[in-house]
């Protein structure tokens, strides 16, 4: 049986590693699931997704030149969309133009208020004596 690219497998874990995991392939052939594969969201231990033993439905991503096969078990899911959905967060309503220019220009005043204030106490403000 021949491997190729974008079939799907079942498959046995035989080694986890800080990078990912060894599964070996019904022909006997193994395979390294990289880390990034295990899942759809961050893996940051993959000791938390998969252990030793574990029997995984895996999808064959590459096989390189020098016989290294690479595989995803979030690919073969069945539900696997590319790009996941970003959770979407509540929009505030689009301010117009205006709106962004007056906040801009209160900001703007507020700031040079308060630059003047620390300036000028720094220099001993507007009424004080020269020597």
């Amino acid at each position: 049986m021949s491997i190729e690219v974008g079939s799907k497998l079942q498959g046995k874990v035989t080694g986890i590693t800080n990078f990912g995991a060894f599964v070996e392939l019904p022909d006997g052939k193994t395979g390294l699931v990289h880390i990034s594969e295990v899942a759809d969201n961050y893996v940051k231990d993959i000791n938390e997704h998969l252990s030793q033993g574990d029997q995984v439905e895996v999808k064959v991503i590459n096989v390189g030149d020098d016989g290294k096969i690479g595989l995803s078990i979030k690919k073969a899911k069945e539900n696997y969309n590319r790009r996941p959905s970003k959770p979407s967060k509540p929009r505030k309503p689009a301010e117009s133009f205006e709106q962004k220019m007056n906040r801009f220009m209160k900001d703007s005043e507020e700031r040079l208020t308060s630059l003047k204030k620390h300036t000028e106490s720094k220099r001993g403000g507007r009424g004080a004596k020269r020597g």
